[in-house]
């Protein structure tokens, strides 16, 4: 049996391996399945991708801690995969809260959780500088202890403040506040993540398939990325699918999108329990 701790001693070996390694983000237990089936070494969870799943906005508002936590233990227990979350802002403004969080996330048996700078509040999105701070701090005491690897987001780049000198100086004090992994979401090209690279004192976390920025993972893995995420790219993607196909149905008549289904015996195949990757 994998333990969590056999989990976190994986999940904190990927990041001193060399190189930048995948970590997809699931939706869902049945996404997860299939992406350690295809050889995903760690996986994240998405809380837009499970917002959209259940009829919902991804925003602070729309998602509650239990519903987020709820479905990453979901996740876990699909895979023998290291598994770390999407926590948002810490589902509140005091670190306090932070706290809680990061020891509920450790309690279902999470590896790792990301905590973000963005307030949700659209005329004030971004925490200030003291109180980021303060928050990190709080989460990585939390974390102390226990197997689990503490992300920091600097959000600057999502919320119209390219500041890169900023972005830097919050991940900068994260780190010594003591996060594990450092991600500023949003940057713009790769001389900008090479140059955070460069500033930070710990592994760095890119996501990709969002709009602008096009890199491969050894493009990235040269300027300094130890780590790349998908965000809510992947079920985005599956959505697409799925609106082409009531397009082409509900528009033409016609039932050609089944053609690129996966078909049904090897879905089957990879949600029987117990065999959590789909090959045991």
């Amino acid at each position: 049996m994998v333990t969590q701790q056999d989990k976190f001693e994986t999940f904190e070996a990927l990041h001193r391996r060399g190189g930048a390694f995948v970590m997809p983000n699931a939706w869902d237990a049945g996404s997860a399945r299939v992406l350690s089936h295809l050889g995903a070494e760690a996986i994240a969870t998405t809380s837009a991708g499970y917002a959209f799943s259940v009829g919902k906005r991804d925003s602070f508002a729309g998602l509650t801690r239990g519903e987020i936590l709820d479905n990453a233990a979901a996740i876990v227990g699909a895979n023998d995969v290291p598994v770390s979350a999407d926590l948002e802002d810490g589902f509140g403004e005091a670190p306090a809260t932070c706290a809680e969080t990061v020891r509920m996330a450790a309690e279902i048996g999470l590896v790792g959780g990301a905590i973000e700078d963005a307030t949700g509040n659209t005329d004030d999105p971004i925490f200030g500088f003291d109180l980021a701070v303060d928050r990190i701090r709080a989460a990585a005491e939390a974390a102390k202890g226990l197997p689990f690897l503490l992300t920091a987001r600097a959000e600057n780049y999502l919320y119209g403040r390219p500041d890169l000198a900023d972005t830097i100086a919050r991940l900068q004090a994260f780190s010594e506040a003591g996060a594990d992994v450092l991600y500023a979401p949003g940057l713009p090209d790769l001389e900008s993540i090479a140059t955070v690279c460069r500033e930070v004192d710990k592994p760095v976390n890119v996501v990709m398939g969002l709009s602008g920025l096009q890199a491969t993972r050894d493009e990235l893995s040269r300027v300094g990325v130890a780590r790349i995420s998908t965000g809510g790219s992947l079920a985005r993607t599956g959505w697409g699918a799925v609106w082409r196909a009531a397009q082409e149905m509900l528009g033409h008549g016609t039932f050609t999108y089944a053609g690129d289904a996966v078909p049904d015996a090897q879905m089957a195949a990879l949600m029987v329990p117990g065999k959590v990757d789909g090959r045991g």
